[in-house]
């Protein structure tokens, strides 16, 4: 299914809104999952997610007390290396950055872009945590569990997805960054001009960063 375009009716971010119902695909994940998701896996281990892009780095500390599945589906995607060589498909300036599209990896299929996913889905896990600026939710279509790979972090504050997304982290380091890839110039369909490459995503230890 694609998903509309309008901001306030939550779709324009691909995976951020309602997906009309004659068309055939979700324009955030793989229509239907082909296998299961991950098993929780107990988490002991303080851990952050460093994101290495092309204007620099961004850190995220998790919410696992919240969204425990997501966070654990977004590590074992990370620590795959699922996400490197991926980059932000979609920006709107004082909204929000999406990425997490394997299909991202490779221009040839930019027109596909917004559609891929890991093969399975994974459970919604709304909370009360807002979606303001820094904060990193899952994108998704109109299936609530829906979710998969992609997710998208907040430039603005829009509260109005506040429990219909998964938010499952906050950035608390980059935010110039998150300023940069927010703010680049971008054409239709609010693709930027310019790549703005995830070159990796790491897992490490919260005590390892400065």
């Amino acid at each position: 299914m694609k998903m509309l375009v309008s901001i306030l009716s939550f779709s324009v971010a691909m995976g951020l809104g309602m997906a009309r119902a004659a068309e055939a695909k979700s324009e955030t994940q793989a229509p239907k999952p082909s296998e299961t998701k991950p098993e929780t896996k107990a988490m002991t281990t303080n851990e952050v997610a460093v994101i290495k892009t092309t204007e620099g780095e961004m850190v995220i500390a998790f919410w696992p007390e919240v969204a425990p599945r997501t966070v654990e589906n977004f590590k074992t995607l990370a620590r795959k290396g699922f996400y490197d060589g991926t980059c932000f498909h979609r920006v709107i300036k004082d909204f929000m950055i999406q990425g997490g599209d394997p299909l991202t990896k490779d221009p040839a299929q930019e027109a596909r872009w917004g559609t891929g996913g890991p093969g399975y889905n994974i459970k919604a896990e709304f909370n009360d945590r807002h979606h303001d600026r820094g904060v990193i939710s899952m994108a998704r279509s109109s299936d609530p569990d829906s979710a998969g790979s992609q997710f998208f972090i907040c430039h603005g504050n829009p509260r109005f997805l506040d429990r219909q997304y998964t938010a499952f982290g906050k950035l608390i380091k980059g935010d110039d960054v998150l300023e940069k890839i927010a703010t680049t110039p971008t054409h239709p369909p609010d693709r930027p001009n310019k790549r703005m490459g995830i070159e990796s995503i790491k897992i490490v230890p919260a005590d390892s960063i400065k």
